[in-house]
């Protein structure tokens, strides 16, 4: 079978039997980390929606919410500024419902984002979404461009494979003559997605941040991987019992959301987005009311910003209304 369906698939049994999230599951995102994260989320959102004048009827919508700790903290924020919009989550797995519905009573679950409501603007926010849609793989042979598929050894093991059909009229101008060997990655499920969001950021008004691990300009080669008690493994070894992702393209994201007519606001790494827009004083001014958990505060922070751990790998683009002004921090 093709590399998407099997990471497709393998994910739906995945996130349908289990809360993966924590020191007892698989991993951890950046709201479980600090409180800090969902807080300057929020800000981002209070901030770009009073100065596009503070339109009613908004609804903050989240992809994919996890537990829903990043929502409470960013809703908690957006109140200090009168801004308290209806909640809408996105999320398939009833495990994570039942969470996301504890920790955010209220919220309205929708199974993708074409039901969301029309004619309101949009406060979105979709973090570690993306990079668990299943990634299509195209690999370069002797014969020509191929689809990489997931097939049996003898030993009845999984293993990759290249499929039989040419594949060459899919593959961009610029890779067509890529050396034997290379694989190139698209993600048709996250761009029908970012499609559905900018078009109704175009027509309905708005702003969308999405925040994940990827790279800011194209590349080649397989992102694809697994993750089990928070350690990478081989990810064709036990379908459906470890998270799959791959990449997330976000060059790729923001031709999608230019072309549906959203504007794109500005991309940056997570650590230079979060660090624009205060942490820094925010985990001082944390640590001075809890002298006792400065220490854990300031472990935290460093995780969330610094190169060597999530900083530079995640990034952040932003989108919007054309007519919505600029979003604080980088772009």
């Amino acid at each position: 079978m093709p590399v998407a369906r099997f990471m497709g698939e393998s994910n739906a049994h995945y996130y349908a039997a289990r809360d993966p999230l924590g020191s007892a599951g698989d991993f951890t995102t950046a709201p479980e980390i600090s409180q800090m994260f969902g807080e300057l989320i929020g800000l981002w959102l209070a901030d770009i929606w009073t100065r596009a004048g503070s339109p009613p009827g908004a609804i903050y919508v989240e992809l994919g919410p996890g537990r829903g700790t990043l929502a409470a903290d960013a809703l908690r924020s957006m109140a200090r500024f009168g801004l308290q919009p209806e909640v809408h989550f996105v999320e398939g797995s009833p495990p994570l419902r039942a969470l996301q519905a504890a920790a955010v009573p209220g919220a309205r679950f929708h199974d993708d984002p074409t039901s969301l409501p029309d004619g309101r603007p949009l406060l979105l926010v979709a973090n570690e979404f993306f990079d668990a849609l299943p990634v299509r793989q195209l690999v370069r042979t002797e014969q020509g461009w191929r689809e990489r598929m997931v097939g049996l050894s003898e030993d009845d093991d999984f293993r990759f494979v290249a499929g039989d059909q040419p594949m060459d009229s899919v593959v961009p101008a610029d890779r067509a003559d890529a050396e034997v060997g290379t694989i190139v990655e698209t993600c048709p499920a996250a761009a029908a997605i970012l499609q559905d969001v900018a078009q109704r950021l175009a027509a309905q008004g708005g702003a969308a941040l999405m925040i994940d691990y990827g790279h800011l300009t194209p590349r080649t080669g397989s992102t694809l991987q697994a993750i089990a008690r928070h350690e990478k493994v081989d990810p064709l070894a036990t379908p459906g019992a470890a998270d799959l992702t791959a990449h997330v393209d976000f060059a790729a994201l923001a031709e999608v959301a230019q072309r549906e007519g959203a504007r794109v606001l500005g991309s940056a790494t997570q650590g230079a987005f979060l660090s624009a827009l205060g942490i820094d004083a925010r985990a001082a001014a944390l640590a001075k009311a809890a002298p006792q958990r400065a220490g854990e505060i300031e472990t935290a922070r460093h995780r969330l910003v610094s190169g060597e751990q999530m900083g530079d790998l995640f990034k952040v683009l932003a989108i919007a209304h054309p007519e919505w002004p600029a979003g604080a921090g980088p772009g």
